[in-house]
C-alpha cells in the first residue's frame, strides 16, 4: 500500500485569474479531479494535500467526499517545503510515498501502479518523457548549436519514493537547490529508477494549458 502527497498551494501566476487547482474542469475542480484518481486506485490508503494558509479551507471543502484524505496541512515557502511538511503529516508506519502535481489531473491509474512497482523493487521511480523535439541553445536572439537528446528526458508526476529514504533526504538535502523530489533524492547518492510516462500527462501551466485541458475533458467525459 502506499500513500500520497499533494502539494497545491500554487498561485498560479502564470496563467493568471483563480489559482488553477481550484478552477471548474469538467464537473468538479481541477483539484478533485487530480485527486480523485488516487482516491479510486486501490494500492493508495492515505492522501494528503498541502495547501497555503489561506486555501486551507477550501481545499477541504473540495475534497470532503475523498475517504483517503487524511489531513490538509499548511506548506512552506517554497515547494519543496510544502512536500516535507506533507510527508510529516502522513501515517509513520507509510512504507511508499508518491509525490504528484496538483495540476497533472490527466495521470492514469496504470501509471500510478507502475509507479508504486517500481519503488518498491528499486527504491526511488518517477515518471518521464523521453526528448523528441530538437534542442538548441540561443544567444543574444540567435540560435547558436544542437543539443543532442539522447538521454534527455522531460521530467513528470508521480514520483515515488520509499518513505523513510525520502524523509532522510528531505532533512539533509540542500532544498534551495532541489527544482524537485528526485534531485533532493540524487543529492543523498540514492538512484531514482525511470518509468515511461505520457505526453498527455501535462502539467496546467499557461493558458493555452488550460484551454486544451477543457478540450480533453471534455472529449473524455462526453466521448465526442
Amino acid at each position: 500500500m502506499a500513500a500520497v502527497v499533494i502539494p497545491a498551494a500554487g498561485s498560479g501566476t502564470r496563467i493568471g485569474g483563480q489559482p488553477k487547482q481550484f478552477r471548474q474542469l469538467g464537473q468538479a475542480p481541477l483539484l478533485f479531479q487530480t485527486v480523485r484518481v488516487f482516491e479510486q486506485h486501490p494500492e493508495v490508503n492515505e492522501i494528503v494535500v498541502v495547501g497555503d494558509n489561506q486555501s486551507i479551507d477550501l481545499i477541504t471543502d473540495i475534497l470532503s467526499p475523498l475517504k483517503k484524505l487524511s489531513h490538509v496541512v499548511v506548506g512552506g515557502a517554497t515547494r519543496q517545503e510544502s512536500v516535507y511538511e506533507g510527508l510529516l503529516a502522513l501515517n509513520v508506519s507509510t512504507s511508499v510515498v508518491l509525490v504528484h502535481d496538483a495540476a497533472r489531473p490527466f495521470i492514469t491509474g496504470s501509471m500510478i501502479s507502475s509507479v508504486i512497482e517500481s519503488t518498491i523493487k528499486h527504491g526511488a521511480a518517477a515518471v518521464a518523457v523521453p526528448v523528441t523535439d530538437t534542442v538548441r541553445y540561443g544567444e543574444n536572439g540567435r540560435f547558436t548549436h544542437v543539443i543532442s537528446r539522447d538521454g534527455l528526458y522531460l521530467m513528470q508526476t508521480p514520483q515515488g519514493f520509499n518513505y523513510s529514504l525520502l524523509v532522510k533526504a528531505f532533512k539533509n538535502a540542500d532544498l534551495s537547490v532541489a527544482t524537485d523530489d528526485v534531485a533532493v533524492m540524487e543529492q543523498l547518492g540514492y538512484s531514482v529508477h525511470i518509468i515511461h510516462g505520457d505526453p498527455r500527462n501535462i502539467k496546467i501551466t499557461t493558458q493555452s494549458d488550460w484551454n486544451w485541458a477543457q478540450k480533453s475533458w471534455e472529449y473524455m467525459e462526453f466521448g465526442y
